[in-house]
């Protein structure tokens, strides 16, 4: 059987790693705007996020509006949010299914194999969430530094990553790593036990062994 500290290990870094996703998720800083070429400009800093856009001001003032509309974002965008928000439900079924598998709890009473299997299973639910968001983060980060490096676009357009995508990214890796340990708690098929003991030191003779051929 699995070690139950491993499993401890894995619930707590898939734990941390879901509450990292949410933070990430929530708040506006997935790009920010970059300050290149002649004309800078750091009075306001712009922001984007999945939710809502901010406008931080040089005085202190930040000043944030959620986006009015679905139909006006981007497919980009709007396949990020929805991966992201699959990957953070699917991890949070995880993790509920991943409890009632672990050593530590009494639930499924003594059936050990039961509860490894359980255990097992909320791992790969772990992984299946983390990899949504993992690629819902990285598909973000492909579409910005596309756009960065377009020579089309304009200067005072471009964004760089916040940093919400790197929580959302670690969060996303904490979540993977969890789910791999978890995932470990497969049932190791036992060695099938002889049904008559064999007796050591005592050769088996066959019948012919014992007669003598006399000429």
């Amino acid at each position: 059987m699995a070690n139950s500290g491993i499993q401890l290990l894995g619930f707590a870094l898939s734990l941390v790693g879901v509450i990292a996703l949410i933070v990430g998720t929530i708040l506006p800083q997935w790009k920010m705007s970059a300050y290149i070429g002649d004309n800078i400009i750091t009075a306001v800093a712009m922001y984007q996020g999945l939710w809502m856009s901010c406008a931080f001001q040089s005085t202190g003032q930040l000043q944030c509006k959620i986006y009015d509309s679905i139909l006006q974002l981007d497919g980009a965008l709007q396949a990020t949010r929805a991966l992201i928000i699959v990957g953070i439900i699917v991890s949070i079924a995880g993790l509920g299914v991943a409890t009632m598998g672990m050593k530590c709890t009494t639930c499924g009473g003594n059936r050990k194999v039961w509860k490894s299997r359980t255990a097992m299973t909320g791992g790969i639910i772990l992984l299946v969430g983390a990899l949504c968001a993992l690629v819902a983060c990285s598909w973000f980060a492909h579409n910005l530094i596309r756009a960065f490096y377009n020579p089309y676009t304009p200067v005072n357009t471009k964004f760089e990553f916040g940093a919400a995508i790197f929580i959302a990214w670690g969060g996303s890796f904490l979540d993977l790593l969890g789910g791999a340990m978890l995932a470990s708690s497969c049932p190791r098929s036992k060695k099938p036990v002889p049904k008559y003991p064999v007796m050591s030191g005592v050769s088996a003779r066959s019948p012919s062994s014992s007669t003598k051929e006399y000429v």
